[in-house]
């Protein structure tokens, strides 16, 4: 929630038609801005490199307008792994949402299909949530 005077960046898919070198060189930039007014920059991705996504302090994960995860990027890779998702080590973190399958963790129990419904009330549970 935004109270009196605010310095903030909303950016809206700022990487679409660009390479991941361009959309790192635009993120880099933004970066020492918002530190230097004291502000906070909101930016939306669609696809995220793991150079880019190490310049984020925190993360908001989207999925069918609700949020799946919010807090600090250093965080997520533990709350998805509570759900019984786990990172492939050549895979970067940015990637792992796009097929849950293929990141299931839980070898002992069968691939169980995770709703929508059920990470946003595991993130409202998480630490950080």
């Amino acid at each position: 929630m935004l109270v009196g005077p605010a310095k903030s960046l909303f950016m809206d898919e700022i990487s679409t038609g660009l390479d991941s070198s361009t959309t790192f060189q635009i993120v880099n930039s933004i970066k020492p801005y918002v530190h230097i007014v004291k502000g906070t920059a909101f930016i939306s991705l669609l696809q995220l490199v793991p150079k880019t996504y190490d310049l984020f302090n925190d993360l908001v994960l989207l999925s069918d307008g609700q949020i799946v995860y919010q807090g600090p990027r250093e965080h997520v890779l533990e709350f998805f792994e509570s759900m019984g998702f786990k990172c492939l080590e050549r895979k970067g973190v940015a990637d792992k949402k796009k097929d849950q399958e293929r990141y299931w963790a839980r070898k002992d129990e069968p691939y169980n299909f995770v709703s929508i419904k059920e990470f946003v009330e595991a993130f409202q549970s998480f630490l950080v949530g």
